[in-house]
């Protein structure tokens, strides 16, 4: 599909709109200054490990508010929070964010779990395509991350309850929104353990186009590593790049990008052949069928190979099962290490992305401030994970979205409020092909201690087009939005923030694969409003209290952002979505210790197996302290207690474990085992149930400690433990995965303008499991990650 026309578009009428209406203005206004939408540089004590915001953000409500003012559950993460605390992937922001546990997707760091459910990604303010394990997110590449928990505002568009990660990409302007002035950048050179090899650089400066001022930013990232599970070998490149632009004083220019290419982040489910003995000490059970054979000799059982579908039905007795499910060599028990998961040299995942913002502003006066921004994101992927599952997605989206920001205060109703109104046009194009209906999976057939053998690795479409597709799933549609947000101050001590929004919604979708089960294709249109009220008390004892209701709704996306022809044909295809939270930010001791604490109760929606929407509700208490003690010496603290209950009666189809239904693994380890509707299944609920793979409770507690600046330089460590409670599979008699406590330790020197780092994670060697998500939560789990360490080198310019 073409990539180029989407990114021109967006560029020509962003450009053009506000160059009309700038050119458009008497030049005899006078230049306001540009921090009338942007508060002052927030001036802490001594941060310097960058836990407290510079300035307050406008990446949460498109409005410039202090997070210990704004009325929602939030938190900032810098790029020194990110050095600081070692944190590489988003899995990893469990060390500093509330209620961030996240599942294994297969081992793929796509997205990060909030509120016991999937999050979206956003770049710049702008939804990304979903990424459900599909390529990992890069977060070292990052000026700040921001973490909404609940729904988006209505500036960003419509989006989940469960909340979203909004990256802000390194620019060519500082924290106080000016350009940078000098030229200056960084190389950087990671080594570890286990092949680790990073290496990325940035350069930045200052240019003039004629009267013109302007800065640009490059930055650049190479990852070639090995795992610390066998025969995973990551390698991704990525390129970012911004030019910021002042066109005049009262209009400025913004573009950004970036290229990301990425081979090896390949899925695994971990250890299959899933038992509580096998968790708890690690034994598991060995060997192989020999009785489905690979006759024509090319490493692959292809489906006239298999002797039909591996996958047998499970009715409230043992099924009887044919030879090819057994066990027949080798079998007996083994202990398994850690590093050795589910893989095989037929494996692979080849992702890449490009992503294009654009934005034109400018300031008609002191009051009013006019933006037009433009939004491109694709996605390319093909994979293949050898027990059956091939998937090929190809995805653009993109979007248009123009507002007009004011303020305006009236001194006799002692009132300060601030205002956007604007419109927004998203448009969606996609395909996403996966096979996995006909039953040509078979998950437990590999003996993970022998390894990859031809007898256990299915064959894909990708090398014998024979096979072909069986979904093929080919989406359009589009969204146009109205959408207004305000935040009023009377007498500067109560504030409100509303926000409403109304979307009109466009939709084709077409399934032409040879299976196709549901109608071929389908339409539908459909419109729907949704709005947020925040009220909150701005006391002088530095406390905060607030109340928060919202409803949201969203499209149903797959994995390629696309939605199912079924879901259109059953009217499931957009839901709705609602949120209570009440809580209490606070600032005391001049301002060196800030946080909130938060109660949410919220309904959602979120996609299952065999493309089924399932209703879950969840509550909690969320509690983050982040506390400057002295110059020296600083500390955090993430809590999170909460339940996540799926709605029932769950129907849906999932797989079980053998012992689930009263076979030894060695008789029915061969092929696959599931229940077509779990709510009516002995191993099932028939109501209500709680999403037991999301633990109760976590919390990370961190302490950090920076040295005054000596003649030779300056040196600081973090030490820092997270707690995650006991998870399980979703079945009656489910494996119990035990609570874990993770250490982290960070330490680092610089001097003069080269800076060390040592980050070591798990440093205590703790063992431990991560509960599977999607399909085969119920019979796979992946181990954690051991001891790993890495050394970077880091030098300025």
């Amino acid at each position: 599909m073409p990539r180029q026309f989407p990114l021109l578009a967006i560029t020509i009428a962003t450009t053009s709109a506000i160059a009309q209406l700038a050119a458009a203005q008497d030049s005899a206004v006078t230049a306001q200054p540009k921090d009338r939408f942007i508060e002052e540089i927030i001036v802490y004590g001594s941060d310097k490990t960058g836990l407290l915001e510079a300035t307050p953000t406008e990446n949460l409500f498109g409005i410039a508010k202090p997070l210990t003012e704004t009325p929602r559950s939030a938190t900032f993460v810098s790029d020194i929070n990110i050095q600081r605390y070692g944190i590489e992937e988003v899995d990893d922001l469990i060390s500093i964010v509330p209620g961030a546990f996240t599942a294994s997707y297969y081992g793929v760091k796509g997205a990060v779990n909030l509120r016991g459910t999937m999050a979206e990604t956003y770049y710049r303010g702008f939804k990304r395509i979903e990424n459900r394990g599909t390529y990992q997110t890069s977060l070292a590449s990052a000026e700040s991350i921001e973490i909404l928990r609940g729904p988006p505002t209505a500036l960003f568009g419509p989006g989940k309850v469960g909340g979203f990660l909004n990256i802000t990409p390194k620019s060519a302007r500082d924290a106080s929104g000016e350009l940078i002035s000098e030229l200056g950048g960084s190389i950087e050179v990671v080594g570890g353990s286990y092949g680790k090899f990073n290496t990325s650089g940035i350069i930045s400066g200052p240019f003039e186009l004629g009267s013109v001022e302007g800065g640009f930013s490059l930055y650049g990232e190479y990852e070639d590593s090995d795992s610390y599970y066998r025969g995973i070998h990551p390698e991704h490149k990525l390129i970012q790049y911004a030019i910021d632009l002042d066109l005049s004083d009262k209009t400025t220019f913004a573009f950004s990008g970036s290229y990301y290419d990425s081979d090896g982040y390949v899925q695994t489910p971990g250890w299959n052949r899933l038992t509580q003995e096998l968790i708890d000490s690690g034994r598991y059970v060995t060997g192989t069928d020999t009785t489905v054979v690979d006759s024509n000799g090319d490493g692959r059982i292809d489906p006239t190979e298999s002797g039909g579908s591996f996958v047998s039905g499970y009715f409230g007795f043992p099924p009887g099962l044919d030879e090819r499910y057994s066990l027949d060599q080798n079998i007996g028990t083994t202990t398994l290490d850690p590093r050795d998961v589910f893989i095989s040299d037929a494996d692979f995942s080849e992702s890449r992305t490009d992503t294009f913002f654009v934005e034109l502003s400018h300031q008609l006066n002191s009051d009013v401030r006019l933006r037009a921004q433009g939004f491109y994101d694709s996605l390319e992927n093909e994979r293949f994970v050898s027990y059956g599952f091939p998937a090929s997605y190809d995805s653009e989206v993109w979007e248009l979205r123009g507002s007009v920001d004011f303020v305006f205060d009236n001194e006799s109703l002692a009132l300060e409020s601030h205002h956007i109104t604007g419109l927004s046009w998203r448009e969606f194009d996609g395909v996403r092909r996966e096979n996995y209906n006909l039953g040509f999976t078979a998950l437990d057939r590999r003996d993970i201690s022998a390894g990859a053998t031809p007898g256990d690795t299915l064959d894909d479409p990708f090398r014998n087009p024979d096979i072909g597709w069986e979904l093929e799933n080919n989406s359009e549609w589009r969204d146009a939005g109205v959408f207004y947000m305000g935040d009023l101050t009377f007498r500067d001590t109560l504030n409100l923030m509303l926000g409403a929004r109304y979307d009109d919604y466009d939709l084709t979708s077409n399934d032409t694969g040879h299976l196709a089960i549901d109608n071929p294709a389908e339409s539908n249109s459909d419109d729907d409003f949704t709005w947020n009220a925040s009220l909150s008390l701005l006391l002088d004892s530095g406390f905060v209290p607030y109340v928060t209701y919202a409803e949201s709704s969203a499209i149903e996306n797959s994995q390629a952002g696309d939605v199912h022809p079924g879901l259109v044909n059953n009217g499931q295809w957009l839901s709705e979505s609602e949120l209570k939270e009440a809580g209490i930010k606070f600032e005391l001791f001049d301002q060196t210790l800030v946080g909130g604490l938060s109660y949410y109760e919220q309904q959602r929606t979120r996609l299952s197996s065999r493309e089924r929407v399932v209703a879950t509700t969840g509550e909690g208490v969320e509690l983050e302290l982040r506390w400057l003690i002295d110059d020296n010496f600083s500390a955090t603290l993430a809590a999170t207690d909460q339940e996540t209950t799926i709605e029932g009666p769950d129907t849906g189809f999932v797989y079980v474990p053998a012992y689930a239904v009263g076979l030894d693994p060695a008789d029915a380890a061969g092929g696959a085992l599931a229940v077509f509707n779990l709510a009516g299944s002995d191993l099932g609920f028939p109501g209500d149930y709680t999403s037991s793979n999301i633990p109760d409770n976590t919390f990370s507690l961190y302490g950090t400690y920076v040295s005054d600046p000596m003649s030779w330089g300056q040196a600081g460590a973090s030490l820092g433990i997270v707690h995650v409670a006991e998870t399980s599979t979703l079945i009656n008699n489910p494996v119990v995965y035990p609570s874990y406590e993770v250490v982290n330790l960070s330490v680092y020197a610089t001097l003069g303008s080269t800076q060390l780092t040592l980050n070591v994670n798990n440093l205590m060697d703790e063992e431990y499991f991560q509960p599977a998500a999607g399909s085969y939560v119920n019979t796979s789990a992946l181990p954690g990650r051991g001891r790993e360490w890495r050394i970077t080198l880091k030098q300025a310019f």
